[in-house]
């Protein structure tokens, strides 16, 4: 199935700036920002690969209609949106050293920002709700202190301040309804640069998922998987607060029976999901976390995805109950669609559609290996 490349957008990203929160209690107020929460999901974001290996930013209509590229000069990975402006901005991903600041109107990349010298990125970042601040994940090399980096937009993505975590490797973050406290993935894996992407603490990782305070940087709660070598990655946050988690297993191949989800509760109970059969089908990894956000509350699902394992799945997210798990081969970036369904990339350059009942629909297939995640 074939889709345009355009060296211009035919449909304007003008709608992009609006934002997600709802400022009020005005019905017709209120359903503009909705209408305008849907325009956003029109263009979704990622990082890709070519077939000769080339790096890229990716934008993408939701239908597979059209699509665009940018050069990037090292492999990104996760992204986030300002609140308030057109701009999508991707990150290198571990041990990269940029983010980029993708002007989505005009398909141009506005800054690429150096992480600075004894200083490497995660992959993943989130703006506060005013789209002033931006939070990255990085590691201070000296002495593999995870931070949170702090950057002002209004300052042209100047660094402000760190955040020290107590811990090694943060991932993926996101932003609690409450607009002050981060939620972090705290990967636990010791990396160099000079080592490549060679993890070097495997028998003494620290994983946990952090609550975190992004004013004082208090760390407020620190919730550990039940194996040390459960590695915390990637999550995402429902609208009531219910935060699902994706972790990755570090330890010996034979071992297939720890749990790769877990589940924080809204009143902050943590619990890990047991997958039964489906377990050791996943091969110790899971890549996107996605839960549904659709515009009428109906829908309480979560997507995961799992390359090594050639599929994805769709859970309850506060049962944990198994909705549908069909096979997809390299599945990679998830994201909701603001309808109860999906949208999904995968690794061999495949663009679809998941219904909220678990249904796949290609609408693309492209020569991109599309990296795990989706803005």
């Amino acid at each position: 199935m074939g889709l345009a490349k355009r060296s211009l957008f035919k449909l304007g990203l003008g709608s992009l700036g609006a934002g997600f929160a709802l400022g009020g209690t005005n019905l017709a107020t209120a359903q503009r920002v909705l209408d305008n929460q849907e325009n956003r999901r029109q263009w979704f974001f990622s990082a890709v690969d070519d077939p000769e290996g080339n790096h890229h930013l990716a934008g993408i209509h939701r239908d597979g209609s059209e699509y665009f590229l940018l050069p990037a000069p090292e492999r990104c990975h996760g992204g986030c949106l300002h609140p308030h402006q057109p701009q999508a901005v991707l990150f290198a991903r571990r041990p990269g050293r940029h983010f980029h600041v993708v002007d989505a109107r005009h398909h141009r990349e506005l800054q690429s920002i150096d992480a600075g010298p004894g200083y490497h990125f995660y992959g993943h970042g989130v703006f506060d709700p005013s789209g002033r601040w931006l939070y990255v994940t990085a590691n201070r090399l000296e002495d593999a202190m995870g931070l949170v980096r702090v950057y002002d937009a209004n300052a042209g993505y100047a660094h402000h301040h760190d955040i020290e975590l107590d811990g090694i490797g943060p991932h993926e973050l996101k932003l609690m309804p409450d607009g002050d406290t981060l939620i972090v993935a705290l990967g636990g894996i010791r990396t160099h640069p000079d080592s490549g992407r060679i993890k070097l603490n495997l028998e003494d990782m620290d994983p946990a998922l952090l609550l975190v305070n992004r004013h004082s940087g208090e760390i407020q709660a620190r919730h550990r998987p039940s194996h040390h070598q459960l590695s915390v990655r990637h999550l995402d946050v429902a609208a009531n607060g219910s935060v699902i988690v994706g972790y990755q297993f570090e330890g010996p191949v034979w071992e297939t029976h720890h749990p790769l989800v877990a589940h924080l509760d809204p009143q902050g109970k943590f619990h890990e999901f047991d997958l039964g059969e489906l377990q050791p089908k996943l091969a110790q990894y899971t890549a996107s976390v996605a839960v549904s956000q659709s515009q009428s509350g109906s829908s309480s699902s979560t997507l995961i995805t799992a390359p090594r394992g050639g599929r994805i799945i769709m859970l309850d997210q506060q049962s944990g109950d198994i909705i549908a798990a069909p096979e997809l081969a390299d599945a990679a970036g998830a994201r909701c669609d603001g309808q109860g369904g999906y949208i999904v990339t995968t690794g061999n350059g495949g663009f679809y559609q998941v219904s909220a009942q678990g249904g796949l629909t290609q609408l693309a297939k492209l020569p991109l290996r599309w990296d795990n995640h989706l803005t």
